[in-house]
């Protein structure tokens, strides 16, 4: 059975780090690529940090200024996204998702999560 269940979303303070959990169960991660998702109310969802299946290599869009990182753990079928350095703007519900494929595109990822909101506060 498919699933991707996220963990650790909740408030933090402007400046403070977070770390997101994404449990994968019907899946085995090294062949597959993995990725972290947001969208903040009334934007579009956008990718903020993956991993590709071809290289297993982490890459996140330079809008995201070297404070997001993706991570996996093969072992734990686990997903992690660290997050530093928070911002207001990093508010957002937290989507992880399972696909093919190199870089963060949405059409590159079939399978996701149900989110984890994470709210970034002053």
């Amino acid at each position: 059975q498919v699933q991707l269940v996220e963990s650790g979303g909740g408030l933090v303070q402007a400046g403070g780090s977070l770390r997101l959990s994404c449990a994968v169960s019907g899946f085995t991660l090294a062949y597959y690529a993995t990725g972290w998702f947001r969208q903040a109310p009334g934007k579009e969802r956008e990718g903020v940090a993956c991993i590709s299946s071809a290289d297993g290599r982490a890459y996140a869009p330079d809008s995201m200024e070297g404070r997001f990182t993706a991570s996996r753990d093969i072992a734990k079928r686990t997903e992690y996204l660290q997050m530093d350095s928070l911002k207001p703007e990093d508010t957002a519900v937290y989507y992880c998702a399972i696909g093919f494929g190199s870089g963060c595109r949405e059409e590159l990822f079939e399978h996701w999560g149900q989110g984890t909101q994470v709210t970034v506060s002053l």
